[in-house]
């Protein structure tokens, strides 16, 4: 049986991601390595579009991540947590989802593995130690988040931290906030 039609049973004939039945296409997740069915899903068109070129991803197509991210399929969790980690830089939503989507250790690491190609920055931590998404670290100093009344107080842990092209700046939750630290505020 073709890896087309696997998935298509797999899938019901529907996109793994959207649920759309338009325009169907096996995508392979990165990293690539031997072309197999655990190791791809099955999308529509729009999807396909938009995970081919995520410089412009429409936040308002992404919504259906809230159910897709609950997949049992690894494949389709990988997908749903890179482009959920994507979008939280500017859509508190998608943070908030990425802080509900739960990956086993190996899914998680699979997850991270494209992230790290893409990145050539390097997040390090008040004593030099290499920072990955989804970290927990600690704030080493009380600091005020701009533009608002709350102090993220020293101690606080700050779990699921999410990079960003600046390699001193990372994202996290501080009492339900999504905030930017600065790396030389952290500790792992």
């Amino acid at each position: 049986m073709s890896i087309e039609q696997t998935l298509r049973d797999r899938s019901n004939n529907q996109c793994e991601l959207c649920a759309s039945s338009d325009n169907l296409s096996v995508y392979a997740v990165p990293p690539e390595g031997e072309a197999h069915s655990d190791k791809s899903i099955l999308v529509c068109g729009v999807c396909a579009e938009q995970l081919k070129n995520q410089d412009q991803l429409s936040d308002t197509h992404w919504h259906c991540l809230n159910d897709s991210m609950w997949s049992q399929v690894p494949a389709v969790q990988v997908v749903a947590w890179r482009l959920l980690n994507k979008l939280s830089a500017e859509h508190s939503w998608a943070g908030d989802m990425l802080d509900m989507l739960y990956l086993d250790e190996q899914t998680q690491q699979w997850a991270e593995a494209a992230i790290a190609e893409d990145e050539d920055v390097v997040h390090l931590d008040s004593n030099g130690v290499r920072l990955a998404a989804g970290d927990t670290v600690t704030l080493i100093k009380d600091l005020d988040v701009k533009g608002s009344s709350l102090v993220a107080k020293r101690g606080t842990a700050v779990r699921n931290i999410g990079l960003t092209s600046n390699p001193e700046h990372i994202e996290g939750r501080v009492e339900g906030q999504r905030i930017v630290i600065l790396t030389k505020f952290v500790k792992k």
